[in-house]
């Protein structure tokens, strides 16, 4: 940090969290392209509000839409792409907000730098575990047949790797499994995590 810069000293975030009654909670969906992340974030986050839960989606198409629109897929940008969007979920959780963030972020240490952003704040790791075969099946942008012709580089799980979580806190497999079917673990830990006390 600058040495011009001074940090403001905030009222206590937990006093946001008193004002919507629920504690917050960051769910990282991570998996392949067309693995469901975007679907099972989405599910999530329609359930929570069904049940009085404040939430907010971050889907990655949509942060490369706005936010992250200056970045590419190298490895440098997909790094700072991960970074932005923790940044941003870590200040969405501290207004008291379930976080449901809908990104590949390919790389354990890349996921791993996630969690250290949250800075102790409730963050799950959600494998949504589904095999490439079935991705590629489903192919709903038509990206797995543009990267297995070439004509899109650096494509996770073709031409750039994905590495699977060594420890994620949820494993969601949606390969036999409705979407609403594939959710129901993740929305009872996550009605847990966010209850307020009393």
């Amino acid at each position: 940090m600058s040495a011009n810069l001074t940090p403001q000293i905030l009222q206590p975030r937990e006093s946001r969290w008193i004002q919507l009654r629920q504690r917050p909670v960051i769910a990282w969906f991570t998996g392949l392209p067309g693995a469901g992340k975007s679907s099972l974030a989405n599910a999530a986050d329609q359930a929570l509000t069904a049940q009085g839960r404040h939430t907010m989606v971050l889907d990655g198409d949509n942060l490369r839409g706005g936010l992250n629109r200056d970045l590419g897929f190298s490895a440098a940008d997909r790094d700072e792409n991960v970074r932005r969007t923790a940044e941003v979920a870590v200040l969405m959780a501290e207004a008291g907000l379930i976080v449901l963030v809908s990104l590949i972020s390919p790389l354990c240490a890349e996921r791993a730098n996630a969690r250290r952003i949250a800075r102790g704040l409730s963050f799950l790791e959600v494998f949504v575990n589904t095999p490439l075969s079935i991705c590629e099946s489903r192919d709903p942008k038509g990206l797995y047949q543009r990267a297995r012709a070439g004509q899109v580089r650096d494509f996770t799980g073709i031409s750039a790797p994905y590495e699977r979580p060594k420890n994620p806190d949820l494993v969601l497999a949606t390969a036999n499994k409705s979407v609403v079917e594939s959710v129901q673990p993740l929305m009872e830990i996550l009605m847990v995590k966010s209850s307020w006390p009393g």
